[in-house]
C-alpha cells in the first residue's frame, strides 16, 4: 500500500475536516474513534468500522496489525506519519483511527428499564467518565438533553475508554416528556435534599437523574422526580464532581441489588 503523503489528497482533506469538525460528523452521522483501544472496541461490540485509517509506522506495530487482520477484509487508508500527526486527536498518536456511524437508537421512554438522565451536563470529560460508570454498572440507556455536550465527541469518547458500545445513548432528548413516559422511578440528585441516597431504594426500574456540573438538576425536572437524595458528605467540601456523584450512586444501586439477591 502506497501511503498518502499530500496534504491536497482528497481523502486527507475530507478526513481532517471529519476530525476537526462537530457540525460536519453532525451532518455526515460519522464519529471518529482515535487509537487501538477505542477501535477494538468497537470492532468487538459493533462490528466493522466504515473506514480505518493507519500511519506508516503503524503498519509495523503487532497490536495495529492484529486489528487491521479482524476488518473483514476492509482495506486500511495509510498516511504518511506526518498526516497522521495531523489528524489525531491525542497527543501520542498510536497509529490507528477508524471512522463509523453514529448510531442513533430508537427511544421509547415507555419500554426504558433501569437508566441513567443527563441534564445541561457541559464537560467532556465529566460525560466520558459518566458513561464509563453507567457501562460498569450494568446500565443499559443513558439520555441526554438537548443542551449537553456531544456524546459522540473525541473527548467524549477517549473519556469512556468503550464505554460507548456497551451503552444505547439517546441524544437531543426532551427529558421532560421522557420522564412523563417513564414507568419507573426517577430519582434526582441535589445537595440540598433531606433524604440520603443511601436510603432511597435503587433498585427496579429507576431512572438517575444528574444535572449541570453548577447548577445542578433544573427545578422544572426534579419537579417531576419521585425522589430527590443527596449522597452525604462529612468533610468540608461543598460538592462533589459530578461524575464522582454519578458513580457514587450508581454503584449504590449496585450495591443494593446484591442485597436483595443474596437474601433470596
Amino acid at each position: 500500500m502506497t501511503p498518502i503523503r499530500s496534504a491536497g489528497n482528497a481523502q486527507f482533506k475530507a478526513l481532517i475536516k471529519l476530525v476537526q469538525s462537530s457540525r460536519e460528523r453532525k451532518h455526515a452521522g460519522l464519529s471518529v474513534l482515535d487509537g487501538t483501544h477505542l477501535v477494538a472496541a468497537y470492532r468487538d461490540h459493533s462490528g466493522v468500522p466504515e473506514r480505518v485509517v493507519v500511519s506508516s509506522s503503524g503498519l509495523q506495530d503487532r497490536e495495529i496489525l492484529a486489528l487491521l487482520a479482524r476488518m473483514d477484509g476492509l482495506a486500511p487508508v495509510v498516511l504518511s506519519d506526518a498526516l497522521f500527526e495531523k489528524v489525531s486527536s491525542v497527543v501520542t498518536p498510536t497509529g490507528i483511527i477508524a471512522v463509523v456511524r453514529t448510531p442513533r437508537p430508537q427511544l421509547d421512554p415507555r419500554r426504558l428499564g433501569a437508566c441513567v438522565m443527563i441534564e445541561a451536563l457541559q464537560d467532556p470529560g465529566n460525560l466520558g467518565s459518566i458513561l464509563r460508570s453507567a457501562a460498569a454498572a450494568g446500565m443499559a440507556d443513558v439520555l441526554l438533553s438537548a443542551d449537553s455536550v456531544q456524546a459522540w465527541s473525541p473527548r467524549v469518547l477517549r473519556a469512556a475508554m468503550g464505554a460507548h458500545f456497551l451503552l444505547r445513548i439517546h441524544e437531543g432528548v426532551d427529558l421532560s416528556a421522557a420522564i412523563g413516559g417513564y414507568k419507573g422511578r426517577v430519582v434526582a440528585t441535589s445537595q440540598q435534599a433531606r433524604e440520603s441516597i443511601f436510603e432511597t431504594d435503587l433498585t427496579g426500574n429507576v431512572a438517575l437523574l444528574f444535572g449541570n456540573e453548577g447548577s445542578g438538576v433544573s427545578a422544572a425536572l426534579k419537579s417531576s422526580a419521585h425522589a430527590i437524595a443527596a449522597i452525604p458528605m462529612p468533610g468540608s467540601a461543598e460538592s462533589l464532581n459530578v461524575a464522582a456523584a454519578a458513580a457514587v450512586c450508581l454503584f449504590e444501586r449496585v450495591r443494593q441489588l446484591s442485597v436483595i439477591s443474596k437474601q433470596r
